[in-house]
């Protein structure tokens, strides 16, 4: 039998769909300051424990939202400096040599576009240009603090696309519920307090996974070191702060870390020294495993490790380095709506009729 169906669409019904799209519109022309302003939300939200810390402590939150910029923005601050330029120089010896060690490998004949493994890096003169110009960043470092924040400022896309952060981050934080208004002030009066609802709940799963997740990379970060310069594998402090931030890719990031370390131990002291390192790699992941990950990290449940990576590559893909800094707490809040959809869907599939 057939069945009938109406559909009935009214003005409200145009209008809302109209505000979607000139929403959408507006949203896509004003990108860029939409994703500084949810920078700021993110840098806020990450540092609000630290601002409850000291507001416990019967200390001003005006005074305790710039003691805790100055100490936070201080470290990386002193971090990137007194560690970058060597850093910047291990890379430099590193790609510099990179020929060397790919010509020790061969490339199966299932590649035919490469002869050797040197043809993956392209061009020897563009390598070189761009040693060079790792060579003079590092003396620039060297010559003047103030290249520190030409770093930041190449990041965030310009001195005033950072200012822009820094301010509004400093103001959302200074606010009580700084975050919270501004959530209110952007959503319908009908769907405020699930939106704030919303982003309490996802923003304490970010908290807990990037505290999480800094204290794993640096725990992982500095094993590895220690045992790569005992060992005495050129480049220990280049090969350290490269697992380190490879930490934030689960499951692959210590696989491709472990592999750039083993290659170049396999090139500098051939099968015993690269057995050596990929043992030294799978205690580390072991140690991590099975003691630092469920005692730092197994508090974050919900954000599963295909989601993080997807979200990393999407991130990335769409809007470079603030992409992947906001990557993981959109999607964190984007599973957080799923899963109250899912919850929503099913009390009405198994409510009484």
């Amino acid at each position: 039998m057939d069945r009938e169906f109406n559909i009935s669409i009214t003005s409200g019904t145009v209008i809302r769909a109209l505000i979607i799209v000139v929403g959408a519109y507006v949203f896509w022309v004003l990108r860029d300051l939409a994703l500084l302003m949810l920078t700021a939300i993110v840098i806020a939200s990450a540092i609000e424990p630290g601002v409850a810390f000291f507001v416990r402590w019967r200390i001003p939150r005006l005074i305790a939202v710039f003691l805790l910029y100055v100490l936070v923005f201080g470290s990386i601050f002193a971090l990137v400096y007194f560690f970058f330029p060597p850093i910047i120089a291990d890379a430099a010896d590193f790609l510099s040599v990179i020929p060397t060690y790919l010509s020790m490998l061969t490339i199966p004949s299932s590649f035919p576009g490469f002869s050797s493994a040197t043809d993956i890096l392209g061009s020897q003169a563009q390598l070189q240009l761009f040693v060079q110009n790792l060579f003079s960043l590092q003396n620039a470092f060297t010559a003047s603090p103030s290249t520190v924040v030409q770093v930041f400022v190449t990041f965030f896309g310009g001195i005033l696309s950072l200012m822009l952060v820094v301010v509004l981050s400093f103001y959302f934080a200074l606010q009580d519920t700084g975050v919270d208004d501004f959530i209110r002030l952007i959503m319908p009066v009908t769907n405020e307090e699930y939106a704030v609802s919303l982003w309490k709940r996802a923003q304490k799963k970010i908290g807990l996974w990037m505290q999480g997740q800094i204290l794993l990379s640096v725990i992982v970060g500095i094993l590895v070191y220690l045992g790569l310069v005992i060992i005495g594998i050129p480049y220990a402090l280049l090969l350290a702060v490269f697992t380190a931030f490879a930490e934030i890719i689960p499951i692959f990031g210590s696989l491709i870390s472990g592999l750039v370390a083993v290659i170049i131990a396999f090139s500098e002291g051939g099968v015993a020294l690269a057995a050596i390192v990929l043992g030294l790699y799978v205690v580390v992941n072991q140690f991590e495993s099975n003691l630092i990950y469920p005692l730092i990290v197994k508090k974050v449940v919900g954000i599963p490790p295909l989601l993080v990576i997807v979200a990393l590559i999407a991130g990335y893909t769409l809007a470079g380095f603030l992409g992947v800094l906001l990557s993981v707490p959109v999607a964190a809040a984007a599973l957080e709506f799923l899963s109250d959809f899912d919850k929503r869907k099913r009390h009405v599939a198994h409510a009484p009729q």
